[in-house]
């Protein structure tokens, strides 16, 4: 682990205040941005330990077929909103174990993620379909 206070209210101020520092100055943004990813990482760390996998059933098909593993559960929303030289890029959310996630991702609650998706300027992700899973469907 890292030098990183363990607890969730220290981390979310030291996240608070390296948000404020990355709007503020542009010069050192690329430093700042990579301190407050590694924040980011341990506050998740340290919300969500990993835990135990537990083994999935696997099912038998028939009598000469192989066995096959069911296909992970998808659980949990992020938003994505990356910040460029010309201003921000459109904001999607995803599915939390979607694969096109690009740069840092935000967890949110479901209740958040089906509020965010009826703003007009945020896009559902047309790869993992967010909302078809929160019952939306907006495509």
């Amino acid at each position: 682990m890292s030098d990183l206070p363990p607890d969730p209210p220290r981390l979310r101020a030291i996240l608070a205040h390296l948000d404020r520092q990355i709007t503020d100055n542009d010069t050192i943004g690329i430093y700042l941005r990579l301190q407050r990813d590694a924040v980011q990482k341990a506050l998740t760390e340290v919300e969500h330990p990993p835990q135990r996998q537990r083994q999935r059933g696997r099912v038998k098909v028939g009598g000469s077929l192989p066995d096959f593993a069911l296909p992970p559960t998808r659980t949990g929303y992020v938003v994505q909103q990356k910040r460029t030289p010309h201003g921000p890029e459109p904001t999607f959310i995803h599915l939390a174990d979607c694969t096109m996630i690009e740069g840092t991702p935000h967890r949110i609650r479901p209740d958040e993620a089906r509020a965010a998706l009826t703003d007009p300027n945020i896009e559902s992700c047309q790869f993992c379909r967010p909302d078809t899973r929160l019952g939306l469907d907006l495509a």
